[in-house]
């Protein structure tokens, strides 16, 4: 497959990337991040085209333009927020593509699906009530941002529920990731400081970004191919 490379190097990269902030060299943060989503984003691009190929390179886009923007948050909370709304877009998009995915079945398993909402709706009513009291002036745009990646998930579980197998296990445990990555990310800001933060933010976020990625291209495949 002539993009299976791009994926082998994404990984390399991350395993990489990752042994370097596990070991506290996060100043390498501004040569190493700002290649990593580019690289998995070459791997769609060449992939053949599928309908929601551009749409997929839009959500990626963000999040490469969203990870470069956090590079900078010591210098301002301004570079917080503005990452933060590209990662909001981001996830927005997301919504939209797993919308535009093919639906294996006709009709979901609604117990399941309400199941997996109260479940979600907790995650996101528990969150918020976590980190209220510490956001300051903070308080809608994350609040916002929260209900956002809350309403992602619950794309990604009901396109579980009605995709084809594995694409839609691959995106669902992605989407999960992310929620981990993000839900990190807010409490070692906002609530308590967390010991290797910036390792598993970015473990749990590399492997959302993957797995969302692979998954999508599995709902749209070509036989003759094969994505490692």
């Amino acid at each position: 497959m002539r993009n299976s490379s791009f994926f082998k190097i994404y990984a390399a990269f991350s395993v990489a990337y990752l042994i370097v902030l596990l070991t506290g060299h996060e100043h390498f943060d501004l040569f190493l991040k700002p290649i990593l989503i580019p690289i998995i984003g070459f791997g769609v691009y060449f992939y053949r085209k599928f309908p929601s190929q551009n749409i997929l390179l839009a959500a990626l886009a963000l999040s490469w333009l969203g990870d470069v923007i956090l590079l900078f948050t010591d210098l301002g909370e301004i570079y917080f927020i503005l990452g933060l709304v590209c990662f909001l877009t981001a996830h927005i998009i997301y919504c939209i593509l797993f919308n535009k995915q093919k639906r294996n079945r006709k009709k979901q398993n609604k117990p399941i699906f309400i199941f997996g909402s109260i479940l979600i709706a907790f995650y996101l009513i528990g969150m918020i009530s976590v980190l209220m009291p510490h956001l300051g002036d903070l308080e809608i745009p994350v609040s916002i941002y929260a209900s956002v990646i809350s309403i992602m998930l619950l794309f990604a579980f009901n396109g579980f529920l009605v995709w084809e197998k594995p694409g839609n296990k691959l995106v669902f445990f992605g989407a999960i990731f992310f929620v981990i990555s993000d839900s990190i990310l807010a409490i070692n800001k906002f609530y308590v400081p967390i010991q290797k933060s910036s390792f598993f933010i970015m473990l749990t976020y590399l492997l959302a970004q993957y797995l969302i990625v692979v998954g999508v291209l599995k709902l749209n495949p070509k036989k003759a191919e094969q994505i490692v």
